[in-house]
């Protein structure tokens, strides 16, 4: 009996041991973050790399430089430990800090060898997935791939030369249709029967649509037809056979002229099809999948132009009554009432920095650093344009809030966190989706109210980086203020001083975003110049961040200043003058838009907002589409996703009331949550981002940790 229980004891003790060894052993790191696996691998311990792969230990974790087990087994020669990783499912393609990946680290040939066929068996791996997601029809599976790190082509075959749409075409699969079109897969591909894909009219509910279109020759030029697409065929007439009215022709008197009674003959006889149901017997048909593609593109990729419901008046608020005791205090400790807000999260809002993503392609294009500087300039005053007008309030995010943005026709990707609460942090961080930039940074925004005016001040560090030229650009935001709280029409203006600075050539632009003065003629106002690092002037920038900007050349630019004694009359140097004169109504705008100086070259317009933007919170196109919920998205964005929050999601659908009772729900359990938090003494930890000095100039910043993009979210807390 005795010997019975020892043996139970020590297979308990085992189990624990397992248990233990299988809990810490694959987050248990040293300093740089090197692993147990990470350091077996790399002084070539074979048989302790096998009973910790056996254990559970990830052999895709990453070392602080982003290098994997792989690539120091790699780097050291090890051949059998890295047989033993590709075993166990260790990523080849794995991108360390340096953008090494693990063949790129070692000069052995026979590694490399195996390195280059365990990538093809793992891109092989991951098109057949992709494939047969497309044939079941998974959109989950679909978007985790080609959102994934090393997504598959989605142009890859079968054995019979089907691609993922012809695939999902055969099996009526409408919606991974829908999510393979939008991710860029061409449907003008044939199979190896030589077959398009065809697009059924019971797969996307279209009978029939015909109308006017023009068609392009090379001898006859532009031209106008009538098309009908129909059953996946499209066809082309020279003109409508049939449009249901009745034609009433004049019949020439003998006086007419013999020409024009024949012309006119000829014309009834042309288009008798009018009246008399007339069909060409030979219409031209030829392949239609360029048009047809554009076609059904142009519909599937438009985002929506409005939102489910119209704003709420706040006329009948007085947000005096709730401000009055809060003059000259920090607001973001306060609970507005949501009337006062906009159906987005301020997560959300900032991702409208993204707006005139093409001003950052415009830079990598040229490979003058001025040209380049100009148009980042352009893209930091660009950044801030969307909030002209925009006088309601966003969502406050709640601890542990993520928002994510894939953009495939701007070519981005964004993701930010909320990663703390008091002080209020978000942190994001968007990519070019051919790696070509990297824009991240934290607001902590700091809301004051002064009586008349909320101040909002926009802390924190903006950073953008562009790998082709090895170039980093760092800047911070203008303030913000909203004039005439208590009384008058609402108005808003940016003012303070902006430095971009290139921190590999030194250069800089230094920009005045200038208040508005007793008469409101610096309205919007944007002045500034390009210096070089010795602080010579190479060009100036001017403009409106509510409208363009220009650059001259800086002696005309000054010349000009000059010269314009409307700018030198109303000229302030800072804030408080702006606050102090403030008048009680909005300050007319000047007549004229931006005055052009001659020999200035534009390099930024804002884009038009839509005819409804009043309506709907003064949103932009890009607003509008935000806080849209896309059936494909279902299952694929975290839990914690913006879109997901009930509050913000019943306003924007018009429901008030809902909206103020789910906002006071997610407040109180977000207290509740903190509460427990203290409790226990457990500490908060983010998911995505992690503090620590920006790699450029050293300041407190909130850096992406990585992993978000490979959609495990199984980890994440419940926090709506």
């Amino acid at each position: 009996m005795e010997a019975d229980t020892l043996e139970d004891q020590l297979l308990l003790h085992a189990q624990e041991v397992l248990m233990l060894l299988s809990v810490t052993v694959a987050r248990s790191k040293a300093s740089s973050g090197w692993t147990p696996l990470h350091l077996a691998s790399y002084f070539g311990h074979r048989d302790v790399v096998e009973e910790l792969l056996k254990t559970g230990a990830d052999a895709n974790v990453q070392n602080d430089m982003g290098d994997t087990p792989l690539h120091k087994a790699a780097y050291t020669g090890r051949k059998e430990i890295v047989l033993l990783l590709l075993r166990y499912d260790a990523c080849s393609n794995i991108i360390n800090g340096t953008a090494q990946i693990p063949k790129d680290v070692t000069e052995d040939d026979e590694i490399i060898t195996m390195l280059e066929a365990a990538e093809r068996r793992e891109t092989r791996r991951r098109e057949e997935k992709l494939l047969e997601a497309a044939r079941e029809g998974d959109i989950s599976t679909v978007s985790k791939l080609l959102s994934g790190k090393g997504a598959p082509d989605i142009h890859c075959r079968d054995s019979v030369g089907n691609t993922p749409l012809h695939c999902a075409a055969y099996r009526g699969q409408k919606q991974c249709i829908l999510k393979l079109l939008k991710s860029g897969a061409s449907p003008s591909i044939k199979n190896n029967n030589g077959i398009y894909l065809i697009f059924e009219h019971h797969l996307f509910g279209v009978q029939k649509i015909e109308g006017p279109l023009w068609k392009s020759s090379r001898f006859l030029g532009w031209r106008s037809h009538w098309v009908v697409i129909e059953d996946g065929t499209l066809s082309w007439y020279h003109r409508q056979c049939f449009d249901d009215a009745v034609h009433y022709f004049k019949v020439p008197s003998k006086t007419d002229s013999i020409a024009t009674r024949k012309s006119l003959y000829l014309h009834i006889q042309v288009d008798g099809c009018f009246g008399t149901g007339y069909r060409h017997s030979h219409p031209h048909y030829f392949n239609p999948l360029p048009y047809l593609t554009a076609f059904l593109l142009f519909i599937l990729l438009s985002h929506r132009a409005c939102l489910p419901a119209p704003m709420f008046s706040r006329n009948d608020v007085s947000i005096w009554s709730i401000l009055k005791k809060c003059i000259g205090m920090e607001l973001s400790k306060i609970a507005m009432p949501v009337i006062f807000n906009e159906p987005l999260s301020f997560l959300q809002r900032l991702t409208e920095y993204m707006e005139h993503t093409s001003l950052i392609h415009q830079a990598n294009a040229t490979t003058d650093s001025i040209e380049r500087m100009k148009c980042v300039a352009a893209f930091a005053v660009s950044a801030v344009a969307s909030q002209w007008e925009r006088t309601g309030k966003p969502f406050n995010p709640l601890l542990g809030e993520t928002y994510e943005l894939i953009r495939d026709d701007l070519g981005f990707r964004w993701v930010s966190e909320q990663v703390s609460h008091h002080p209020p942090v978000s942190a994001f961080q968007a990519e070019g989706l051919k790696e070509d930039f990297v824009f991240h940074g934290s607001i902590c925004p700091k809301l004051k109210f002064w009586g008349k005016s909320i101040e909002a001040e926009p802390k924190g560090l903006i950073t953008l980086e562009l790998p082709k030229y090895n170039e980093a650009y760092t800047w911070t935001n203008p303030t913000c203020c909203v004039h005439n709280i208590i009384v008058g029409q609402l108005w808003i203006e940016q003012y303070g001083n902006v430095e971009v600075l290139n921190h590999k050539t030194g250069e800089r632009c230094s920009m005045t975003f200038k208040p508005c003065g007793l008469f409101g003629k610096e309205l919007h106002k944007v002045e500034g110049y390009i210096l070089d690092k010795s602080k010579k002037k190479l060009c100036a920038i001017y403009g409106k961040w509510t409208e363009c900007l220009y650059t001259v050349d800086s002696a005309t630019f000054d010349a000009h200043k000059k010269t314009d004694r409307k700018n030198s009359e109303e000229k302030k140097g800072n804030k408080q003058s702006s606050v102090d004169e403030e008048p009680e109504e909005m300050p007319p705008p000047e007549a004229e838009t931006v005055q052009v100086i001659p020999g200035s070259e534009l390099i930024w317009k804002i884009t038009p907002r839509p005819d409804n933007s009043a309506k709907f919170y003064a949103f932009s196109t890009f607003a509008m589409h935000l806080n849209e919920l896309e059936k494909s998205m279902e299952g694929v964005i975290p839990p914690t996703d913006s879109r997901l929050r009930p509050d913000i999601r019943a306003m924007e659908n018009g429901d008030i009331d809902l909206a103020s009772a789910e906002k006071k729900r997610l407040e109180e359990k977000q207290r509740m949550s903190r509460k427990n938090r203290n409790k226990s003494t457990d500490e908060w930890k983010t998911r995505w981002f992690q503090q620590g000095p920006n790699p450029h100039n050293k300041a407190q910043d909130w850096l992406y940790l990585k992993g978000y993009w490979d959609r495990n979210y199984s980890h994440l807390p419940d926090i709506y």
